[in-house]
């Protein structure tokens, strides 16, 4: 399998688990609350914040995938996305560095937190590069 290939399908693969968790978010805030390790240690429940970052999801879901059908969008739609994953992550490292959770968040978090914006930084990278060597005269065999 290529990198074209891969990098498409861990795309899609994020932009469904995102906007998945997005609807769950959106349709059972309440059940997703008691369901995602960590979330009731971080405050009481409250279904309008949970329904605001529902909708987050949803839209970075879409992201993903429009970005995956539609090349010409893929770089903006991805590094837009990425940028909100980056800030989420910094923030959960953050409230670790100064005592509001203990270190085992981080690890406990890693997989739904930081990974994907690890994987959506490579793919907005890869996007990037991919459309600079399309855009060149050196990708049609110009010299």
């Amino acid at each position: 399998m290529n990198l074209a290939k891969v990098c498409i399908a861990v795309s899609v693969l994020l932009g469904l688990s995102m906007a998945a968790n997005g609807l769950f978010m959106l349709v059972a805030p309440g059940t997703w609350y008691l369901a995602v390790p960590g979330v009731i240690s971080t405050g009481p429940f409250n279904q309008h914040f949970v329904r605001d970052i529902g909708l987050v999801f949803l839209f970075l879901g879409t992201a993903f995938l429009v970005g995956a059908a539609r090349p010409p969008a893929r770089v903006f739609l991805w590094s837009a996305a990425t940028l909100w994953l980056w800030g989420h992550a910094l923030f959960h490292i953050w409230e670790v560095a100064v005592g509001i959770c203990g270190p085992s968040a981080l690890a406990r978090d890693f997989p739904a937190v930081t990974l994907p914006a690890i994987l959506a930084a490579l793919l907005t990278l890869w996007a990037r590069s991919s459309t600079a060597v399309q855009a060149s005269p050196l990708a049609d065999g110009v010299r």
